[in-house]
């Protein structure tokens, strides 16, 4: 029970800004990790239903909201996934051989593309939220999603090859209980993806579907030009994750479903 809690804290103290308590970075500590990553994702939708709620009854404007919804995210997580985002566009949009990509991913210095693709990034989550931030059941699988982003981006750590032999999600990886942890991991998104289309099929559906194939295309993108994930790669899947699952249930609630 002891590991399972300092697991809990090392999971929050890493991946957000939440206050926890210390806790020894042991292999001991670290093993069921990523089983509470994904309750990150549960404090940022909590936050974003309260949020829409709030603005709701105090008769806040959809841009107003739109925008605080935007930055909620950054704010609970310190913006760790965008940084890994930008790296990995400047990366990718290098064209280099693989070394030189790896080597793209470690440099702190922001490039054109790297800024380009926030300015798109952040954009596209304000156009979405515009959308979705008045109706609750919109509000509810986007809530959720956060949830189904870092569960599909912890089975990515866990079971894809990592690019290099040291570095985060390498060290994460080999102090992992692997197998438990991913098939809890899967357990949580069969029960998100029925929760998402059980509060509206359709779009609860395509959400999930969505990320699923976000999943996939992150695979193949890792594989094909880095040889394996990485930390920052694993920022830019779940980034690409939430802002599509929010891109597709802002058109597709434009239809009569």
């Amino acid at each position: 029970m002891k590991s399972l809690w300092n697991s809990f804290k090392i999971a929050f103290s890493m991946f957000s800004k939440i206050p926890m308590p210390q806790a020894e970075w042991t292999k001991e500590n670290m093993k069921y990790m990523f089983c509470f990553f994904p309750f990150i994702g549960t404090a940022i939708g909590a936050l974003t239903l309260v949020v829409s709620w709030a603005a709701g009854y105090l008769g806040l404007n959809v841009l107003f909201l739109s925008v605080i919804l935007t930055v909620v995210p950054v704010l609970v997580t310190g913006g760790i996934h965008v940084d890994g985002l930008l790296d990995t566009a400047d990366a990718l949009s290098s064209w280099q051989e693989r070394k030189r990509r790896l080597e793209i991913l470690k440099d702190s210095h922001a490039g054109a593309f790297a800024v380009i693709t926030a300015c798109v990034y952040f954009l596209c989550w304000l156009g979405a939220w515009s959308e979705i931030c008045f109706d609750v059941r919109l509000t509810m699988i986007m809530a959720l999603g956060f949830m189904v982003s870092r569960c599909f981006s912890g089975i990515g750590v866990l079971t894809l090859p990592k690019a290099k032999e040291e570095g985060t999600v390498a060290e994460f990886s080999r102090k992992s209980e692997n197998v438990a942890v991913r098939n809890t991991l899967v357990v949580y998104l069969v029960l998100l993806c029925g929760l998402m289309i059980w509060i509206y099929p359709v779009i609860g559906g395509a959400a999930f579907l969505t990320a699923c194939l976000v999943f996939f295309y992150y695979r193949y993108m890792a594989m094909k030009y880095f040889g394996g994930t990485t930390g920052d790669l694993s920022g830019w899947f779940l980034c690409l994750c939430e802002v599509g699952m929010a891109l597709v249930i802002a058109v597709v609630s434009a239809f009569p479903v």
